[in-house]
């Protein structure tokens, strides 16, 4: 997108919290890839999703510095949870700490581990489900997940346009490869409804029938 554009979106939405942004300053600061991070105006619009649709319970697939879960978080009902999966333990303990500074670390369960071995030990059904981790097991992931989101239930999939990759059939890159297969099996499915969001690198939203 055009910066000046990005700019002025940003300049007419609701500011960043704080503690995101600082969460979003440290990230940069102290890990690698620290583009992963959903960032201001992402973030707004997956806690935008979360106080409309108001969950009981929400499960995300790839934790990182915890940016997301926060946003996340703030739709959920008194008595519902979040849970987080990473697989990279170093992560677990700075997730954590902003969790705690923004006040919703009682809402948040964080495991560790491969999704695909943790998921199917999950005994809930959810009304929320965010995946932003391993692009080559995204037809994995929905897989194992498909069965535990509620009728009316929604999936939120990051990455989904791949830096516009996904046009490029021939590509080796395997991250982009997994999105292109991904993206085709979605179209595919017809217990679903989706769109394709040109936010960021492209957010597709699932909704369960």
């Amino acid at each position: 997108m055009n910066k000046g554009l990005e700019q002025y979106i940003e300049d007419y939405s609701t500011p960043e919290d704080p503690v995101l942004e600082d969460l979003y300053r440290q990230t940069h600061i102290r890990f690698l890839n620290p583009n992963m991070v959903s960032g201001h105006l992402q973030g707004k619009f997956l806690e935008f999703i979360s106080l409309m649709v108001h969950p009981m319970n929400i499960l995300e697939i790839g934790t990182f510095t915890g940016y997301s879960a926060i946003c996340l978080s703030k739709g959920i009902l008194p008595d519902g949870k979040l849970i987080t999966v990473e697989i990279n333990d170093e992560l677990t303990t700075f997730a954590h700490s902003f969790f705690q500074k923004a006040g919703v670390d009682s809402k948040i369960t964080q495991l560790t581990g491969k999704a695909q071995e943790i998921i199917p030990g999950l005994d809930l059904m959810f009304d929320l489900v965010f995946i932003d981790a391993d692009k080559r097991e995204y037809i994995e992931y929905y897989n194992l997940i498909i069965g535990k989101v509620n009728p009316g239930g929604f999936i939120i999939v990051d990455n989904v346009l791949w830096s516009g990759q996904v046009l490029d059939k021939d590509t080796t890159d395997q991250q982009a490869r997994g999105i292109i297969n991904f993206n085709s099996m979605i179209r595919n499915q017809t217990i679903i409804e989706k769109i394709i969001i040109p936010l960021r690198d492209g957010l597709m939203l699932i909704r369960k029938k």
